[in-house]
């Protein structure tokens, strides 16, 4: 009887520590799983001219500076970059201003009223713009920002360099072909446009 007790103990310890470890490797074997899963799920391929590309997916919080400093590199340049061509700077000024609301379409009429533009296309003038940087505080809602940029003014006999300081705020709007980023600049103003250097060309 001891005999078969003694049997009856170690099977059933046996049996406890089987049905345990089995639930612990399921256990394992499900966070695992699943773990891989969501790991697969923020993974896609792009075929780029016949070569599987890896991306990954991630918030939009993670990419706001990234997103918003490259929205406001975009609208100073869709808005400064001119050439004496009026469909060129039709064509540039109406992708600005889908980036931005009324305050950059009154700049714009009040460079328009006074014949900025005409100016640019009757002096066979070239402007260009490089940004140097870009403040932005993303711990307040709207975002503000500072741009701080250079203008190059190309002209027949000289070339002018401004100076070009503006600031405003960004909020949130849907993303759209038109609108990339899914940004809205606001309250935009220019805080500096001043000549820095004039030289002649040769």
């Amino acid at each position: 009887m001891r005999n078969i007790e003694t049997a009856f103990q170690y099977v059933r310890l046996v049996s406890v520590i089987v049905i345990l470890g089995s639930l612990f490797a399921s256990a394992f074997i499900s966070y695992n799983s699943f773990k891989l899963a969501r790991a697969t799920q923020d993974r896609i391929y792009v075929l780029v001219n016949g070569k599987a590309l890896e991306a990954y997916a991630t918030d939009r919080k993670d990419n706001i500076p990234i997103e918003a400093k490259d929205h406001i590199k975009s609208f100073h340049q869709f808005f400064f970059s001119l050439s004496p061509d009026d469909k060129a700077i039709q064509v540039n000024l109406t992708k600005a201003l889908y980036l931005a609301d009324g305050t950059a379409k009154l700049q714009y009429d009040n460079l328009k009223e006074g014949n900025y533009y005409s100016n640019i296309i009757s002096g066979n003038v070239n402007q260009t713009i490089a940004i140097d940087s870009i403040q932005l505080n993303i711990n307040q809602y709207p975002f503000y920002f500072r741009c701080f940029a250079k203008q190059e003014l190309t002209r027949p006999s000289s070339i002018v360099i401004r100076n070009l300081v503006t600031e405003g705020y960004l909020r949130n709007v849907s993303r759209s072909e038109n609108n990339a980023h899914g940004f809205l600049i606001e309250r935009w103003r220019i805080l500096d446009n001043r000549d820095i250097s004039v030289r002649n060309r040769q």
